[in-house]
């Protein structure tokens, strides 16, 4: 358990440090053709990890070849799932505030507990619960503006953006539960599981990056981005397949996806956003989820 919230931490301050520079890096750029540009560079920076893990590629290839009908369902949802939620993230985004949009697409452990629940039987001690609640409440109150209690709920349903973000925070429950599977379950090897991941998701969106490709000179130019980005990705996909391998999801989820009150406190210490006291609770609630959890 201590290993495994150590590396949902570490997931949550890397994906936070991601989620802030990713519309100030490729500001521009189609969703689809950015994510399948920076998961290939994940891929590149990944590949050594795979070959000087314990057994080398030659086991990541004998787990792949043994892929049943099982492995393959899971993975399929679980990467169909990834890549519908980022794209429709980075929509969102593209189209509105990250330290608005941010919190209400982390609201993903709300989704992912029942479904964890109902299909796979989880259970969590009550302190486990108001853990994930306080984690989840945390993102609430990154996202809260004066004006009225239910006024963040209200400001919600009538922006195109957030209602972006809400299906991409349930599709990446969806993904979070099927990540649990695969690696629990299903016992698919981590340092398989990252790349398998990364591929399948910019295999999906590949046509749509290739209908709306950006200008070469423009890519190359920003080559030192992408290098830099797929670095972050990589190192974030390989800490969080390391937590969902150790934890239930609904565990793993709200920790991981503090990354929201990461992302809004950095918006606030370095750009001067907006209600920066605010999200300093949201952190402070954040970290106190987080502790429930882990009791």
């Amino acid at each position: 358990m201590e290993a495994g919230l150590g590396f949902a931490v570490v997931a949550a301050l890397v994906w936070g440090v991601y989620i802030f520079l990713l519309k100030r890096l490729f500001d521009g750029y189609p969703p689809a053709t950015l994510t399948v540009l920076i998961n290939a560079t994940a891929i590149a920076w990944y590949l050594p990890v795979v070959a000087t893990g314990p057994t080398g590629e030659d086991a990541a290839g004998a787990a792949l070849a043994a892929f049943g009908l099982a492995e393959l369902a899971i993975t399929a949802v679980t990467v169909v799932a990834t890549a519908g939620a980022f794209v429709l993230f980075l929509t969102a985004i593209a189209n509105g505030e990250v330290s608005y949009v941010t919190p209400i697409n982390k609201v993903v452990p709300m989704f992912v507990l029942p479904l964890e629940v109902l299909l796979l039987g989880q259970l969590l001690s009550p302190i486990q619960v108001v853990g994930v609640v306080v984690a989840t409440l945390a993102v609430y109150v990154a996202n809260y503006e004066p004006g009225g209690f239910l006024e963040p709920f209200r400001k919600a349903a009538n922006s195109r953006p957030a209602q972006l973000a809400l299906v991409s925070a349930m599709l990446y429950a969806v993904s979070d539960v099927g990540k649990r599977v695969a690696l629990q379950e299903l016992a698919i090897p981590e340092r398989l599981w990252v790349p398998l991941l990364l591929a399948g998701v910019a295999v999906v969106l590949l046509p749509s990056a290739l209908r709306n490709h950006p200008d070469a000179a423009r890519v190359r130019a920003d080559l030192p981005k992408f290098l830099f980005a797929g670095a972050l990705v990589a190192t974030g996909e390989h800490v969080t397949t390391l937590a969902f391998a150790l934890l239930p999801a609904s565990i793993a989820s709200p920790v991981i996806n503090v990354q929201a009150v990461v992302a809004v406190i950095l918006g606030g210490l370095l750009l001067g956003e907006r209600y920066f006291r605010v999200r300093l609770v949201a952190a402070v609630l954040a970290v106190a989820g987080v502790t429930l959890i882990a009791m």
